[in-house]
């Protein structure tokens, strides 16, 4: 990996890194290995936003670590938790195409950066060499898709739009026949930002999906949830919701720069079983990243 691309997770990474896990740091700076250390450190793993089932998970490994090799100093325990918080990571697999055209549903809450996260995505898939086109099926918000049609001219992407308060549906089938007409090789589409406690939104989300599979059969070929890290565990909660209503396949991690709770990148692999596949590190399109569990890790423990 690159210098510069490791300077971007360095980068992107420093709210979380100071914050709580500066703070595990000072604790774990000391010599000798407490009853006081495993409370404080126990606390401080919940509230670097792992979340009480993953912190209990990463301290009865370290417990067991302690009986099994007799772990008396901090500087051994430090050594413990990063291998520990590094196994819960697992690089993202590869991301298959096996359609042309490939069928990507981009789904979360308002405000989570959806919108923005298709144009890095479009901006990425483009410097592959890989034609793009934009569904703009948030009809319920205009600035959702005036948002996407201004990324779209600037990309010099084609936008696929309906009437505002339209059918979300009619805009997704429209944007697959005209990826499938134009020769297009991936269709990002857009969704409203649903909350996860509305049901009508989300039976609506439900429709998007399948009229998806209508349109082109086996559509779509990924539906990927865009979480926002500044909402830590409480989106947790919204994922479920969204893993229930459609066939979510991964995680874009957005907003990392601007969040300390980047910890939840931990109970997301481990409560969620999605992988991530991008993190976004800063508002330019090349800010966001593919996931890399070493140069997360790295980003967090500066130090360790």
């Amino acid at each position: 990996m690159s210098e510069n691309i490791l300077n971007k997770w360095r980068d992107g990474l420093a709210r979380t890194r100071k914050s709580t896990f500066g703070r595990i740091a000072s604790l774990l700076g000391v010599t000798q290995i407490t009853e006081e250390t495993w409370e404080d450190l126990e606390a401080l793993l919940i509230q670097a936003d792992l979340g009480i089932e993953t912190s209990e998970a990463v301290m009865e490994a370290l417990w067991e670590r302690e009986q099994a090799e007799g772990m008396t100093r901090t500087d051994e325990l430090k050594a413990a938790l990063r291998e520990e918080l590094r196994r819960l990571l697992s690089a993202p697999p590869e991301i298959t195409l096996p359609a042309s055209p490939a069928v990507i549903l981009i789904v979360g809450v308002n405000g989570s950066g959806k919108t923005t996260s298709i144009a890095k995505l479009g901006k990425r898939f483009q410097e592959e060499g890989r034609s793009v086109i934009f569904g703009a099926a948030d009809t319920f918000r205009a600035a959702a898709v005036e948002q996407l049609q201004v990324w779209g001219a600037r990309l010099g992407i084609p936008v696929i739009a309906g009437q505002p308060g339209g059918d979300p549906g009619a805009v997704a089938y429209d944007t697959i026949q005209a990826a499938q007409a134009r020769g297009i090789d991936i269709a990002l589409i857009d969704t409203a930002g649903r909350l996860h406690t509305r049901f009508n939104l989300m039976e609506e989300l439900k429709k998007v999906y399948r009229v998806s599979g209508k349109a082109m059969p086996g559509a779509p070929h990924h539906v990927w949830l865009v979480m926002d890290a500044t909402t830590g565990q409480n989106a947790l909660q919204q994922a479920q919701a969204f893993k229930k209503a459609v066939n979510v396949t991964g995680v874009i991690l957005a907003k990392l720069d601007s969040s300390a709770r980047g910890g939840m990148a931990f109970a997301i692999q481990r409560e969620l079983r999605l992988p991530i596949y991008f993190a976004g590190l800063g508002e330019k399109p090349d800010d966001l990243q593919p996931f890399d569990p070493e140069a997360f890790i790295d980003g967090i423990l500066v130090g360790f």
